[in-house]
């Protein structure tokens, strides 16, 4: 068993930083590639999955999520959000909500994660405080950027083992 990350919230900070050292040029689609990126590493584990839909928790309020496992609805064990961001504008604050609402309607033997990658974080650092409180308070199981894809990938299997979807 891999033994889970600790993250700091400068740890963040310092990974968010090392991206915006990039050109804009390298920085345009960095959402698709994140939804791409989460799209394979589900696809490579072999469960099922939909992307882009809502997830149904706690007194049957839903969420949207970006990918929910196995299903949808009231069918979603693992849900994910993705945030990429290749811009600094105001657009940043929205999908912050989003991922407070999946903490905030999950069920407790749901799992929740947050992927969130892009140099527009750099000009929200409160914004990914917020999202980094979720994770220090035990209000979602992890938030992770693309170039920690190996340990999300580890979380996943071990989750989706947990919840009788994969096979030790």
């Amino acid at each position: 068993m891999i033994e889970p990350c600790k993250w700091t919230y400068s740890d963040v900070i310092l990974e968010r930083h090392l991206w915006s050292r990039s050109s804009g040029a390298q920085s345009v689609g960095r959402g698709k590639k994140v939804e791409d990126a989460i799209e394979e590493l589900v696809s490579a584990l072999q469960l099922p999955y939909v992307m882009r839909t809502r997830f149904q928790g706690r007194g049957n309020e839903t969420a949207p999520c970006d990918l929910a496992i196995p299903s949808g609805g009231e069918e979603a064990m693992i849900v994910i959000g993705m945030k990429g961001f290749n811009s600094t504008g105001s657009k940043l604050t929205d999908p912050v909500g989003e991922v407070e609402r999946m903490a905030n309607v999950r069920l407790p033997k749901q799992y929740v994660y947050a992927v969130v990658d892009g140099i527009g974080w750099l000009s929200r650092q409160a914004d990914l405080k917020r999202i980094f409180s979720l994770y220090q308070n035990k209000q979602i199981d992890g938030i992770f950027t693309l170039s920690h894809m190996h340990i999300l990938k580890s979380e996943l299997m071990e989750a989706a083992v947990r919840l009788g979807l994969l096979k030790k």
